[in-house]
């Protein structure tokens, strides 16, 4: 029986997940089918229908994964302590490069869905004036550096990439 817990049909999901993400750095997402992932795999079309209705939904469902693992990893706090929660998502992001390139070819960083932000943070250091708007640039900004580091191949350490958005908060009180 085919349950949700079952191993062999974690183990199939794991497969097809691996193989699509792989087949996304070559591919756009249109140019996919189930055929090639399940050439990939070895797995039949009725185990890829099992678990999904069609490649959109996969990429929803994998969509839904990564924000899922984010939102239960990270919250972010002071930008001063060394074991923040910029550090681990950066940490996170090293460890699981295909995973976030895949996340942002697909353009699902547009909904700021993974963003995770302090405002009380952000009160801090902007002492209530035009947060809303230093979220957006934020949000903008870290995406794009996250992007830069993943197409640069994460050269940079974490605790060095960690250091750069530090200094992106230092001395930023505006009065």
């Amino acid at each position: 029986m085919n349950t949700a817990n079952n191993k062999r049909r974690k183990e199939s999901v794991e497969k097809i997940e691996k193989v699509f993400m792989e087949l996304l750095q070559t591919k756009e997402l249109k140019e996919i089918t189930v055929s090639n992932i399940c050439k990939e795999t070895g797995l039949n079309r009725s185990t890829f229908y099992a678990n999904y209705l069609d490649v959109y939904d996969l990429a929803l469902k994998l969509k839904e994964k990564l924000e899922m693992d984010f939102f239960s990893r990270f919250r972010f706090g002071d930008p001063e302590n060394e074991n923040s929660g910029a550090l681990r998502m950066f940490n996170h992001i090293k460890e699981n490069q295909i995973f976030y390139k895949t996340y942002f070819k697909l353009g699902y960083d547009e909904s700021h869905k993974i963003m995770i932000y302090d405002e009380k943070l952000a009160e801090q250091f902007f002492v209530n004036k035009n947060i809303e708007y230093h979220i957006e640039f934020f949000r903008h900004g870290l995406n794009a550096i996250i992007k830069m580091w993943l197409e640069n191949g994460c050269k940079e350490t974490p605790e060095e990439m960690a250091e750069i958005l530090k200094l992106e908060y230092s001395g930023r009180k505006i009065d």
